[in-house]
């Protein structure tokens, strides 16, 4: 184990709090063991290691996010994410299976939504060259967590949302029986109806018959 990891797991652990840890496994419905540090708890302990004199060098990163993600407590897969997001302006083409790896391993809503909006969203910015073929293997991976990736990717892309990108994944996953799944539908269209609401209008009315109850509601949240 790393020295950053190891440093940071005993302060962790150290401030680990068996009254507020109840609360939150029960939050996450059982999927995860936590220690109870509330995220402002958190973020100060973790604070003095995400400084530009203590945080690692970008070529470590891979090996302590793995690391973390590896801990059985979700404060540590919390702190891996904002590890990451401190290294945004150096993503590298080969980071893809780093973050594939984030969504893919102890997945959950909490983890791969930040995961999707801000580290592969940014990727795909940066390497748009890599969008389509990344895109077609993670929508015909049958995991839902690939595919709700694909659809929260452009969550903050605002006016440079692709519609035709987000009606491509969309439309594979009608008639889709998973609740994380239509429920991303939803707020992918409900975010972007706040810079397009003509098209999301439009786009309900294209496929009411084939969106789900719950995606329609709240696609048309905003705009009702």
């Amino acid at each position: 184990m790393t020295r950053f990891v190891l440093e940071l797991k005993t302060q962790f652990v150290a401030h680990s709090n068996d009254n507020v840890s109840e609360k939150q496994e029960a939050y996450l419905q059982q999927k995860f063991k936590l220690l109870g540090l509330t995220t402002p708890v958190r973020k100060s302990i973790q604070k003095p290691f995400l400084t530009k004199q203590n945080r690692p060098n970008k070529r470590e990163l891979t090996k302590i996010t793995t690391e973390l993600w590896a801990l059985p407590f979700r404060e540590f897969q919390y702190a891996a994410i904002d590890l990451n997001r401190l290294y945004l302006r150096e993503i590298k083409e080969e980071d893809i299976q780093l973050f594939e790896h984030m969504i893919t391993q102890k997945s959950w809503w909490d983890s791969v939504d930040l995961v999707s909006v801000h580290l592969v969203g940014t990727y795909f910015k940066l390497y748009p060259d890599h969008l389509f073929p990344i895109l077609d293997k993670w929508m015909t991976s049958n995991n839902l967590w690939l595919q709700r990736a694909c659809l929260l990717y452009q969550l903050k892309y605002k006016q440079n949302t692709s519609t035709e990108i987000l009606e491509q994944v969309i439309v594979p996953l009608f008639h889709s029986k998973e609740f994380f799944l239509n429920k991303a539908i939803g707020w992918i269209l409900r975010e972007y109806s706040k810079t397009n609401p003509e098209w999301v209008i439009q786009f309900v009315e294209t496929y009411q018959d084939e969106l789900s109850n719950l995606s329609k509601k709240e696609a048309l949240r905003l705009l009702i």
